[in-house]
C-alpha cells in the first residue's frame, strides 16, 4: 500500500532537515510511539500502541535510517514492526523530501506499507483515513517543535513582560478516536452515494 502525504511548516529547509535528522525527537511526535532504545546513530527501537475498536495492539518496532542526502534534502527510513502478542506485523519504507515553499518548507512523505495478520483485515480506506489523521497530528507536533526552537533562538530585546504559560506537551492520539472518525467519514461517503443513487432512479 502506497500512502502519499504533504504538509507545510513555517521554517527553512535547513531547520526542518536538522529536526528530521533527530530521529528520537521525531519519534516523540508520532502518535502512540515511544522510543525504547538507541542502538546506534542510524538504528532505533520503539514501541507503538494502536487501538482500533475493541482491539488494542502494541508493536515492537525497529527503525533504521537507510539514506540521508543533505544536499537534496531527502531521507529514507525503514521500519519493521511486530505485534507483541503475534497478532500482526508490518513493514514500511518512508521517504521524506523537503522543498522551499511560501517562505517555509513543503514536506512530502511517501510511505510504502505492507501489513499482515490482524491489522491487514482492515480495509485500505480505513488505513488511509487513519494515516491521514496521524500525519496531521505529526505535522502539528513538528510545527510546535520548530516554533519552540525559533523562540529559544530569537535575539533578546526589550519587550513587555508576558505571563508564563506552560506549553502543552504533544500527546499520542488514541487510535480509537481516529478509527471512529474514519468510519464516520466512510459512512458519510456511503450515505451520499446512496442518496445520489436514489435521486437518479426517482420517477420524474
Amino acid at each position: 500500500m502506497r500512502i502519499e502525504s504533504s504538509f507545510h511548516v513555517p521554517a527553512t529547509p535547513e531547520t526542518v532537515w536538522d529536526l528530521l535528522m533527530d530521529v528520537p525527537r521525531v519519534i516523540g511526535c508520532m502518535p502512540g510511539a515511544e522510543l525504547t532504545e538507541v542502538v546506534d546513530e542510524t538504528t532505533w527501537k520503539a514501541k507503538v500502541k494502536v487501538k482500533l475498536g475493541p482491539i488494542g495492539l502494541t508493536f515492537a518496532t525497529d527503525i533504521k535510517r537507510d539514506e540521508a542526502d543533505s544536499s537534496a534534502r531527502r531521507a529514507r527510513l525503514s521500519a519493521r514492526a511486530r505485534e507483541v502478542r503475534g497478532r500482526g506485523a508490518g513493514q514500511a519504507a518512508i521517504e521524506s523530501n523537503l522543498t522551499p515553499a511560501g517562505g517555509g518548507t513543503q514536506v512530502d512523505i511517501v510511505t510504502d506499507l505492507t501489513l499482515s495478520g490482524t491489522v491487514a483485515q482492515y480495509g485500505r480506506g480505513m488505513v488511509e483515513d487513519v494515516s491521514s489523521q496521524l500525519v496531521g497530528r505529526f505535522a502539528d507536533c513538528l510545527k510546535e517543535q520548530l516554533s519552540a526552537g525559533e523562540e529559544e533562538a530569537a535575539p533578546a530585546g526589550p519587550r513587555a513582560p508576558q505571563p508564563a504559560a506552560p506549553r502543552p506537551a504533544a500527546r499520542p492520539v488514541g487510535g480509537l478516536s481516529l478509527a471512529l472518525a474514519a468510519l464516520a467519514r466512510s459512512a458519510g461517503r456511503s450515505l451520499r452515494q446512496l442518496g445520489q443513487w436514489i435521486k437518479e432512479r426517482r420517477p420524474q
